[in-house]
């Protein structure tokens, strides 16, 4: 990404918090990234939607970088799944532009979120996580696994409970040693005194 670029995202980020998405001009952004409209619409054609697009798209690869960070080496698949959840969950309430796009945006930040945004979050999920779930199971249950744990995430995140701390190592780990691995663990290998007739 050419410093421009950055520049022209960085100031969608802050124009997107000072005025709220729907009232957000391209005049706006060039204005605040320091760039004429010409050169927003030249690396951007489309203009505004464009930019929101190439912005949220920014916002999820810095998001499983971190999170990739953060749970890379983990000595087992229950530590990769616990640190995966916990480091998200986290990032998550901590995101303060996410915080206030809530806040002054509910309804479209919501959107990106459910509906509108979790094929693409989950997209990205994979491309970044399924190559460490990898080592512990077989390609369909890695896709899978991701999947469900990006669903999860994001609905512990916008409706939290009483219950369950996805953000909380314990809580989390009771939760993905008790829901999730027993159903994505790899069946056992019957044992082979087991097998054949009894004379």
């Amino acid at each position: 990404m050419s410093p421009a670029e950055t520049r022209i995202l960085d100031a969608t980020k802050i124009c997107c918090e000072r005025h709220g998405i729907a009232k957000v001009s391209v005049d706006d952004i060039a204005a605040e990234a320091g760039v004429s409209r010409a050169t927003l619409y030249r690396m951007y054609p489309g203009g505004k939607d464009v930019v929101f697009d190439a912005l949220r798209v920014r916002e999820l690869e810095e998001f499983f970088a971190h999170l990739k960070l953060a749970v890379i080496g983990s000595a087992s698949l229950e530590d990769l799944l616990v640190g995966t959840v916990v480091a998200a969950t986290n990032e998550l309430r901590s995101d303060q532009h996410l915080a206030i796009m809530l806040m002054s945006e509910p309804g479209e930040t919501l959107a990106q979120l459910t509906v509108g945004g979790v094929p693409r979050i989950i997209r990205m999920a994979t491309l970044f996580l399924s190559p460490m779930v990898d080592h512990y199971l077989d390609r369909p249950r890695a896709l899978r696994v991701v999947d469900v744990l990006a669903r999860l995430v994001i609905s512990y995140f916008l409706a939290p409970s009483d219950d369950i701390d996805l953000g909380d190592e314990d809580s989390a780990r009771f939760f993905i040693r008790t829901h999730v691995l027993p159903t994505f663990q790899p069946a056992s290998t019957p044992s082979s005194t087991t097998t054949g007739a009894t004379p």
